[in-house]
């Protein structure tokens, strides 16, 4: 038996595993920890009692540091006691490299992860990551074989959780202790969404937690929906004012003007899009209808948190629709990018970062990506230019996590290192690795406990295509965390830091004076210093965190949902390219025609109960 003391010892330290460098990361509440062992550690690494007798005299030292720390009532506190204490959690790292396979449904990535987020995990763990994204057959496939992988993240669609957890193919949390041995920090963090995973799993066990954790309901959350513009251009056209979405179209009409190439000499246009993020609909168009309305992605429709509101994807000249047109007259205009449908993430991504596309309704699609050195110091700059009209959607922070899962393969051989993995990223330190790269190399904490971007960390959140160099192959963007899933929310605080979130938006050491003439011009715009700050100003659509997860369809209703589900994406896609009015009218006669025939009426009445539920839910969380 291991004596508390050196189990208090193995656990504080496994925080702190060596590092060879350490840097910045990588696309959304629990009990707070009372010791610092359970604030601090990754995994619990077995040891007999022989072996602790024979520790040496440093190992002793190390053991009263922990004990220190383990008296701590303080969290942050008890992280700097173990900082120094070296890991060992050489009970689970193998001893030759493993590949681990990443079922991932929210992957945009297919293979080996490779560059400094790769290397940080052969460093820690030993293993290499082999990202399996989700694509047409796949889930089916791997269902099939009876083997989903080793690692498994879900996206929004519940029924194949469920399915899964039904079929046996996910591996019991609490089997043989795994998450109390190798999950501390996650068990003692994040008891609300593991408790939110046994209510939602059909046989109450545990099987994971959702993604965008926070650690109190009452933290508030970032804006997403910022509509970012590019503000230069639109100075330049003597900043009009923007009310609804024709006059958006009309000033991207301007724009494209009095810009009519990007950086590489290529056509410019009003907005570029991609299909690889398309779900019961098409990712774009229910996003800026999210966007303006401030409605949320429910189904087959959107749902108005405000009003406790189903709005069915058909419903005539309701969100989907609307903003349907909004992309077509974009179209029309020349102010779209035809290769939309085609390009993929890889292709939008870089029409932002050259200048190609003037507006994105996401602020890590627009500012995020244009907002280069180079572009801030040549008075270039993507900001947020709301449309009067436009009530953004804001998510409230969720002490239950969403609906987008960590889970565990039950088939795995490594089920201790899937989940020592996992820990690790919900951890401080991994979070923010995960976000903005390698410790030390990317960010660090200053002599306050602030946190700071190092010069190159703050160039690779400028521009994803800046090399890493400090032993790390390749650019930030090659080594970025491909996974695509993240476990605490960006807004949730960082109890390793003196009073701060994860978002690098709102750090002391960032959110000071402007960092270039454009970002000034853009504050004296705006009255406010941040885009939140800003936003914040205005109506927008608060949607609470809740415990409310979507209900599973039953077989015959999937087969439905899912003929409908690609009408309308399908349609979508052909409305988005009509040449003219007369053409997109028919296109969506069209739609509506076929949806009702494969059963649209059938999923409505599904989804409209489900707003119920999800009401009800709000309700409950609001009254607490």
């Amino acid at each position: 038996m291991k004596s508390k003391k050196v189990l208090a010892l193995l656990m504080a330290s496994t925080m702190t595993m060596s590092m060879a460098a350490c840097g910045t990361s990588n696309p959304a509440g629990t009990v707070t920890t009372d010791t610092a062992d359970a604030d601090d550690a990754e995994e619990v690494v077995e040891e007999t009692a022989e072996e602790t007798e024979a520790a040496t005299e440093e190992a002793e030292t190390e053991e009263a540091a922990a004990d220190e720390a383990e008296s701590s009532e303080d969290a942050g506190d008890a992280a700097d006691a173990s900082g120094d204490l070296e890991a060992d959690l050489t009970d689970i790292i193998p001893k030759e490299t493993v590949t681990l396979d990443v079922y991932d449904q929210l992957a945009n990535y297919s293979g080996e992860q490779t560059g400094w987020f790769g290397k940080i995990m052969l460093d820690k763990f030993n293993v290499k990551l082999n990202i399996i994204p989700e694509n047409d057959g796949v889930y089916d496939t791997r269902m099939e074989s009876g083997n989903l992988g080793d690692l498994v993240i879900w996206g929004q669609d519940g029924d194949d959780y469920q399915q899964a957890v039904d079929k046996g193919m996910l591996f019991d949390w609490e089997e043989d202790d795994l998450l109390t041995e190798y999950g501390p920090y996650i068990k003692d963090n994040m008891q609300a969404a593991l408790e939110k995973n046994k209510g939602i799993s059909s046989d109450g066990k545990l099987y994971g937690f959702g993604f965008d954790v926070t650690r109190s309901a009452e933290d508030p959350g970032s804006f997403m929906y910022t509509w970012d513009l590019r503000y230069d251009l639109y100075e330049e056209i003597g900043s009009p004012e923007l009310t609804d979405f024709d006059s958006v179209v009309d000033c991207l009409a301007k724009m494209k003007e009095v810009c009519p190439t990007d950086d590489n000499g290529n056509p410019t246009y009003g907005v570029s899009l991609f299909n690889d993020w398309d779900g019961d609909m098409v990712m774009f168009v229910k996003s800026t209808a999210t966007a303006y309305y401030g409605y949320d992605e429910f189904g087959l429709g959107l749902y108005d948190p405000g009003t406790q509101t189903f709005h069915p994807v058909l419903e005539e000249n309701g969100p989907y629709l609307t903003a349907l047109k909004f992309y077509n007259k974009l179209y029309q205009m020349g102010l779209l990018d035809p290769d939309s449908q085609t390009q993929g993430f890889n292709g939008m991504q870089e029409d932002y970062q050259n200048g190609t596309a003037f507006l994105n309704v996401f602020n890590f699609m627009g500012s995020a990506l244009y907002n280069t050195p180079d572009h801030l110091e040549n008075g270039k700059a993507m900001f947020p230019v709301k449309p009067s009209e436009a009530t953004p959607i804001r998510y409230g922070l969720n002490v239950y996590g969403g609906n987008r899962i960590w889970s565990i393969g039950a088939n795995t051989e490594y089920p201790e290192l899937c989940m020592a993995i996992i820990n690790w990223l919900s951890t401080p330190e991994g979070r923010m690795i995960s976000e903005y790269g390698p410790k030390d190399v990317c960010w660090y904490y200053d002599e306050n406990g602030k946190t700071c971007f190092t010069d190159i960390g703050l160039a690779c959140k400028t521009d994803i295509s800046t090399e890493m160099g400090n032993g790390y192959d390749g650019t930030y963007d090659d080594g970025s965390f491909k996974m695509n899933n993240s476990t605490w929310a960006l807004d949730a605080p960082n109890p390793d830091s003196n009073g701060e979130t994860f978002n690098y938006r709102n750090w002391a050491s960032f959110s000071t004076e402007a960092g270039s003439e454009i970002e000034q011009k853009w504050r004296d715009f705006a009255g406010a210093d941040t885009p939140d700050e800003y936003l914040d100003k205005y109506d927008y659509v608060l949607s609470p965190g809740t415990m409310y997860t979507g209900g599973v369809h039953s077989d015959e209703l999937q087969v439905v949902w899912d003929q409908v589900s690609t009408c309308v994406k399908d349609n979508t896609w052909k409305a988005i390219y009509a040449s003219s009015d007369e053409e997109f009218d028919s296109i969506v006669a069209d739609m509506i025609q076929q949806a009702e025939e494969y059963g649209y009426a059938e999923c409505v009445e599904f989804q409209e109960n489900e707003a119920k539920l999800r009401a009800a839910a709000e309700d409950a969380a609001m009254a607490e």
